[in-house]
């Protein structure tokens, strides 16, 4: 279990605090919207899903700063970057799929 949870802290700092916290809130306020108002779920998993991939070019551009400062990287480095870069899609990708199953299940019978 702590092998799990220090991988899900190290994934949160990887991806960086704002948009990892931006998600996390999404998560939280998708499940409170599942209990309030049902009809909103739809929503806030779009939103998230629209953070995440927002996140993506933020993240390049940053890298591609830190490169061009340096000079020269390597291609580890580069792949890292890359990585904190999809990790909020990632994310993102999970609350989606959340809102789906939540979407699912709310669905009233005809």
């Amino acid at each position: 279990m702590l092998l799990l949870q220090s991988n899900i802290s190290q994934f949160f700092t990887e991806g960086g605090y704002f948009p990892m916290t931006i998600i996390s809130l999404l998560l939280v306020t998708l499940f409170i919207a599942a209990w309030k108002v049902p009809t909103r779920v739809k929503e806030i998993g779009h939103l998230a899903l629209a953070v995440g991939l927002l996140w993506i070019p933020v993240t390049l551009i940053q890298a591609s700063d830190v490169i061009q400062v340096s000079g020269d990287a390597s291609l580890s480095f580069i792949w890292f970057g890359i990585k904190c870069s999809m990790i909020p899609f990632a994310y993102s990708l999970v609350v989606y799929i959340v809102s789906l199953i939540l979407r699912i299940a709310l669905k009233p019978r005809k």
